[in-house]
């Protein structure tokens, strides 16, 4: 997701609560999309209290799945991978702190990679703790990507059972100077409607959910703080991640080429498995139902053979 702040600041602790718009498209959405029997719960760390939305059974002995959204798209935005992989296991979907949803700052900004993995260090060792098996399979989207992947390097495969990448933008590859361009309008003043727009070029115009995009059009009225960013993770570490790892393309998306990505994930994780989701976009991902049902059927098979699982 195209962000609209500048890189290297974060929210103050004394941020801007979400609108009331916001919020009730937010429950709204989470209410109407997420399966029965889905829980919230907030998690305090030194970083600020991390929203997650739950489902699945609470007793399940295989690994636990991790979701983190791409920029601007809350949580919510996995709600058919909770609904198919709850089914045998423990899904977890995180709000990024600094970004739209219901995750608050705390007193320590998060302005490095290191915040971002001392945050996420907490928030997992709080969900999946090392009595209960630990070790999750930590998922992302966009942004949700690239913090994922900077973990993994961190975390490894003692706190790390799997890593899921999709359409992981500055992670192999950067973007496509289009895509960019096109952000522009949308990076330099955020409005519903040059949000729209946006999505309806990239998706090429595809239906995406109107609750969704009502919740990330309230989204980008409100206050926000700068992304965490930096440049991509260098080979020679990325040749070093002994973490089982999926990467999953979108076929037309405009964000990334996927010809170019896979190939560089290929001389980079050559033992990464990666897959292009058809007909998939940046923004259909993953939340558009042909994308979704992809994305599931090749969690399926990537879960299936995680030693332990």
């Amino acid at each position: 997701m195209p962000s609209s702040r500048s890189p290297g600041s974060a929210a103050a602790p004394d941020a801007p609560s979400p609108s009331a718009s916001f919020l009730a498209a937010y429950d709204g959405f989470l209410a109407e999309r997420w399966p029965p029997g889905t829980t919230t719960a907030r998690i305090p760390t030194r970083y600020g209290a991390t929203h997650v939305t739950s489902h699945g059974p609470a007793d399940a002995t295989a690994p636990s799945v991790v979701l983190l959204p791409g920029g601007g798209a809350t949580s919510a935005v996995w709600h058919a991978q909770a609904a198919h992989l709850g089914r045998t296991r423990r899904v977890h979907a995180l709000d990024l702190i600094g970004e739209p949803g219901r995750s608050t700052p705390g007193e320590r900004p998060i302005r490095t990679v290191a915040d971002l993995t001392g945050w996420l260090d907490a928030v997992l060792a709080a969900l999946c703790p090392e009595a209960d098996g630990g070790r999750p399979v930590l998922a992302g989207h966009s942004y949700g990507a690239w913090i994922a992947l900077h973990h993994a390097l961190h975390a490894g495969p003692r706190q790390l059972a799997g890593l899921v990448l999709v359409d992981p933008t500055q992670c192999f590859t950067g973007f496509r100077p289009g895509y960019l361009l096109r952000a522009v309008p949308l990076l330099l003043r955020p409005t519903p409607r040059r949000a729209r727009a946006f999505l309806t070029w990239e998706t090429a115009g595809a239906g995406l959910d109107p609750d969704w995009l009502r919740l990330y059009e309230e989204g980008v009225r409100l206050p926000s703080a700068s992304p965490v960013t930096g440049p991509r993770p260098r080979p020679p570490a990325l040749r070093g991640l002994a973490v089982p790892t999926l990467v999953l393309l979108a076929e037309q998306g405009r964000a990334l080429d996927p010809v170019r990505t896979a190939q560089a994930v290929d001389r980079m994780l050559p033992d990464a498995s990666t897959y292009t989701i058809p007909g998939a976009t940046h923004h259909t991902l993953p939340l558009d139902a042909p994308a979704a049902a992809e994305i599931n059927r090749r969690l399926d098979a990537f879960l299936a053979a995680i030693p332990g699982d």
